[in-house]
């Protein structure tokens, strides 16, 4: 689930177009440190936001009531995510809007044009921050439900957090992979995710998150 939730075409997004703009350095050390830094902080900011979801399930129990509110929600996201796998003309999506993109694009020329490396790691951070809060309607689904399912099975503490961790191992493989191959090869061809391949992604996520 980790890492059919690490495909989602809002995370994905940010990552290629970020290393779209590194690979033109030519630098392979800083493309890795900047990129690298992204999925790393990224990662952090997602497990905390699931560890959330844990602490508010573990504090208010799950009753048959949160359970119904989850199903809905998750049938609500799911179907969201099929309508627009269909259709390129859906009003209403969950993905990143239109309007906050022209701002990421100028904080990452900004990121990578920095002149101390320091300063791109620090803008990367705080971009990887602001990033992961402004998607997460576009992925609030999956952590949503997996942690609720796994919250019910009464397990110890640090196993709740082993597999929150887990989780994230498979959200930022995807991430790792496209920066690894990115860095080997070099090159900013396909490091984009056209439109019928997002349509494919959102209904691949929304098809799943409906089955669960």
């Amino acid at each position: 689930i980790g890492l059919l939730d690490g495909f989602n075409p809002c995370a994905m997004w940010v990552l290629l177009f970020l290393l779209s703009l590194l690979v033109h350095l030519h630098d392979r050390k800083k493309m890795v440190m900047i990129a690298g830094t992204f999925v790393i902080v990224s990662g952090m900011v997602y497990y905390a936001f699931i560890a959330a979801w844990l602490n508010l399930f573990m504090y208010i129990g799950i009753s048959t009531a949160v359970v119904r509110t989850l199903g809905g929600v998750a049938l609500l996201i799911s179907g969201i995510n099929i309508r627009e796998s269909l259709s390129q003309e859906a009003k209403f999506t969950l993905s990143i809007p239109e309007t906050a993109k022209p701002s990421l694009y100028s904080q990452m020329r900004k990121v990578i044009n920095a002149h101390a490396l320091w300063l791109s790691l620090l803008g990367v951070i705080v971009l990887a921050i602001v990033v992961n809060f402004i998607e997460l309607l576009c992925t609030a689904g999956f952590p949503a439900l997996y942690t609720a399912i796994f919250t019910q099975q009464e397990l110890s503490m640090p196993m709740y957090y082993g597999y929150i961790g887990l989780y994230i191992f498979g959200y930022i493989l995807d991430d790792a992979v496209a920066v690894t191959i990115a860095v080997i090869a070099l090159s900013s061809r396909k490091l984009s995710i056209e439109a019928e391949a997002g349509q494919r992604l959102k209904l691949i996520s929304g098809s799943v998150m409906f089955i669960l």
